[in-house]
């Protein structure tokens, strides 16, 4: 069966993004930046696939993502209507009609996660925000955490909701001299 994975990058103080959805102030460079690339070539947004080199590079993990709305506005507001051309999209809004064919707009994040755990098929990327992955969490197999040494003080949470502890199992981390740890986390048994 197929693991629904939320793949994200979060600082110290574990948000996502600034108040406004800003994420500018996340490096991407170096040998964290090489080793995205090397192990999560289909996380780049289809325009920033071939400056990166990773154009031609067959996906890893993932064929399929889902956003929040949110998430999404910031590429349709520059034009950019199908974000990940080269995965099959889903973007979850109430009020969104789709603008690109190559975009599903879904209104129940649930319903869709399992139906596509029962397809045939890669892994599926959960790629934000904080209020999706909240609505999703009893649904999230694996957490992949980028964590940055930069705190915020504010900004859009990892997960943006109600209060419910849920157990995850630490499954690995790798560390680079920037600062940055990338940690893999698998949902904990039902007790």
């Amino acid at each position: 069966m197929r693991k629904l994975t939320y793949y994200i990058a979060v600082t110290l103080d574990g948000y996502i993004a600034g108040p406004e959805g800003q994420y500018d102030f996340l490096p991407f460079e170096g040998e964290e930046a090489a080793a995205i690339l090397a192990d999560f070539p289909e996380t780049m947004p289809t325009p920033a696939r071939e400056p990166f080199g990773v154009a031609d590079r067959a996906a890893q993990r993932f064929d399929t993502v889902i956003m929040g709305r949110a998430t999404y506005d910031p590429g349709l507001k520059a034009g950019l209507t199908s974000p990940y051309a080269h995965l099959r999209q889903y973007v979850v809004s109430r009020t969104l009609v789709s603008p690109d064919p190559a975009v599903t707009v879904v209104s129940d994040p649930v319903a869709l996660v399992r139906e596509l755990k029962q397809q045939d098929g890669m892994d599926i990327w959960l790629c934000g925000g904080g209020k999706l992955a909240s609505a999703l969490l009893d649904e999230i197999d694996e957490l992949i955490i980028k964590r940055h040494s930069i705190v915020l003080g504010g900004g859009i949470p990892l997960f943006d909701g109600p209060f419910v502890p849920t157990n995850f199992v630490p499954a690995g981390t790798r560390a680079f001299d920037s600062g940055l740890t990338i940690s893999t986390f698998t949902k904990a048994p039902a007790a």
